[in-house]
């Protein structure tokens, strides 16, 4: 399959809404304008898209960052993996992910996280197929009474 990967830009969002809605069945507009916007204002974007005869069919949202959680070299964080589903299995993730990994080692960035639900199997299984690992950190969470 013919694939190109390129950078997003304010463009692609009515796409990736429409993707991640077929994905999830929520229609997310505001989350997806303003990783857009992250991505395109200031600091260091790794935010990808993968393109099959004009359209596009997958991203990886995300962004490099310097000094998070208290480790003094620069580390990337992936918010995003979108594929169509009517691409699922096709190879684009992982077009996407060596894309992304090329770009982060051109940048001397050592690593790449991100956070999954326990739930999204088909998700963790391939991060674990591209070379993620778990790590030993203990993620806290505080829940408001609203």
């Amino acid at each position: 399959m013919d694939v190109q990967i390129r950078s997003l830009n304010a463009d692609d969002l009515d796409r990736l809404v429409t993707i991640d809605e077929a994905i999830t069945g929520r229609r997310r507009e505001r989350w997806y304008k303003e990783a857009l916007h992250r991505s395109q204002s200031g600091g260091i974007s790794m935010s990808l898209g993968a393109v099959h005869d004009g359209v596009l069919i997958g991203a990886m949202l995300g962004s490099v960052r310097y000094g998070e959680f208290g480790q003094p070299e620069p580390s990337a964080e992936l918010d995003t993996v979108l594929v169509h589903p009517a691409f699922h299995g096709s190879g684009i993730g992982r077009t996407l992910m060596d894309a992304l990994l090329g770009n982060l080692k051109a940048l001397c960035v050592e690593r790449l996280r991100t956070q999954v639900d326990w739930q999204e199997q088909d998700l963790l299984a391939f991060l674990a197929h591209t070379g993620f690992v778990p790590v030993p950190q203990l993620v806290l969470e505080h829940k408001l009474d609203l």
